[in-house]
């Protein structure tokens, strides 16, 4: 099992790198609002900074400030002006999902190990693991964005779990995200993916908006994250990772049955 980190494990709806996007470049005159910062959310930190300027409406707003399109120099600018505000905001944002630890003892309890990757650098990572370590997350492994010469949607990263846990089939691993990124890159390692429909990054909702849903609304707000992941055809979609232990059921019995992703 190979999970991302906010949106999946920790931070129902992933805002804390979504607002601190939105803060970074305002810093520097810009309006991006919260869909538009979640757009290439699950890259790495500064690909994702990158994704933005290349937005037409973003870059057009930096072009009328500063007088030319943003370069990469630029981007390392906001990235810097990003960084320790993330640092800053992260640990209070990443609380655990509910079900989220008592999944983990689960899949243990079954012989499974549990890798972890994130777009998050290192620095990042780990004020998240300190605070997820205290209500029950701790991966076997966990992989940062700047370990890898290349993060999301490359397969690196899923990869890297998979050399440090002694893994000897990327076909018996299963890669959980909440953005089209992270299923890609689960892809794109061989995995089976499995894509979160309601905790996560693509409907955005904080856990109190999630809870006040009733079942018409819950429908709604699938039908909506099951387009934006569309794209990148992840075997299955659930609601949250409480939901994930009928999936690796079935997984279980299709590679019993000699099937591979």
């Amino acid at each position: 099992m190979i999970f991302d980190w906010a949106g999946t494990l920790v931070d129902f709806g992933s805002f804390a790198p979504t607002k601190v996007f939105v803060d970074a470049f305002s810093q520097f005159g810009m309006d991006v609002s919260l869909k538009e910062a979640r757009g290439p959310m699950g890259m790495g930190k500064w690909d994702h900074i990158r994704a933005l300027c290349d937005q037409p409406a973003i870059a057009s707003q930096y072009q009328a400030r500063f007088g030319r399109a943003p370069s990469d120099d630029d981007v390392t600018a906001i990235y810097e002006r990003f960084l320790p505000m993330q640092l800053e905001k992260v640990a209070q944002y990443s609380a655990a999902i509910p079900g989220a630890a008592e999944l983990l003892r689960a899949l243990r309890q079954r012989g499974l190990k549990i890798g972890s990757c994130s777009g998050y650098p290192g620095s990042v990572m780990r004020r998240v693991v300190e605070r997820a370590a205290a209500e029950g997350l701790e991966p076997d492994c966990i992989v940062a964005s700047d370990d890898v010469p290349r993060a999301r949607p490359a397969p690196a990263m899923a990869l890297k779990n998979v050399v440090e846990l002694g893994l000897s089939d990327v076909a018996g691993c299963i890669k959980v995200d909440d953005t089209a990124p992270g299923i890609e890159e689960g892809r794109r390692a061989g995995m089976w993916t499995v894509g979160l429909l309601l905790s996560g990054n693509a409907a955005g909702l904080t856990l109190d908006q999630y809870l006040s849903l009733d079942e018409s609304g819950r429908e709604q707000a699938r039908a909506a994250a099951s387009a934006e992941l569309a794209s990148v055809s992840p075997h299955y979609l659930i609601d949250t990772v409480a939901d994930l232990p009928a999936v690796v059921a079935d997984i279980e019995a299709r590679l019993a049955r000699g099937e591979r992703p």
